[in-house]
């Protein structure tokens, strides 16, 4: 086994022949929030990763090797919800509050201009249907923002106070009286839910 322990964000700086040469392993969101892990790359090769605590790989990264060889890393398709505005009920708008209450929550959420990726959740995706979204599940690279703070079980400091949030959790095991109803502030008032009597597919 082979060990990387140097990261070159985004390549940069690397000429364009080199970035060619070099090989690649692809790898889902929970692996590259890790900093010590074992893969395999592109030409069979096992690699041994070990970065610096804290540290986050993204697509288009790249690792150099001890014998100064470079991988490419790439994000691996994975199961993700995208989110999307209903063009029939709702506007673009929908998304931004859609990032709010996710944020709220501290899911993990990859930011696009026309949609929104997190990973599965059946609560939020409830959630989400019912403020007029359309959730759709499928397989894609999962790019979530940094945020102002620090993810992937990290600690993150706010003041005096230090919280840890898990990136690859869902962040929303918050407890509440018997019947509360954590969805209802997200309904429309005249009780339009996009489910199976909506009206379009979602």
């Amino acid at each position: 086994m082979i060990q990387a322990s140097k990261l070159i964000p985004q390549g940069k700086g690397l000429a364009a022949a080199l970035l060619k040469r070099a090989s690649t392993i692809e790898l889902d969101w929970d692996l590259r929030q890790k900093s010590r892990f074992e893969a395999t790359d592109s030409t069979g090769r096992s690699i041994g990763i070990f970065l610096q605590r804290g540290s986050v790989l993204r697509g288009g990264d790249v690792l150099v090797a001890e014998d100064g060889s470079l991988v490419q890393v790439w994000a691996a398709p994975q199961q993700v919800l995208r989110i999307t505005h209903c063009q029939n009920h709702g506007t673009p708008f929908d998304l931004i509050r859609a990032a709010y209450h996710l944020g709220n929550r501290h899911v993990p959420i990859e930011l696009k201009p026309d949609f929104l990726q997190i990973e599965p959740d059946h609560v939020l995706a409830d959630m989400l249907r019912a403020m007029h979204l359309i959730v759709s599940a499928l397989d894609a690279p999962f790019e979530p923002e940094n945020g102002a703070y620090a993810t992937g079980g990290h600690a993150l400091h706010h003041g005096h106070e230090q919280h840890a949030v898990e990136a690859h959790g869902h962040g929303h095991g918050h407890s509440h009286a018997p019947g509360h109803d954590d969805h209802a502030h997200d309904r429309d008032p005249d009780g339009h839910v996009h489910g199976p009597d909506c009206g379009h597919k979602h």
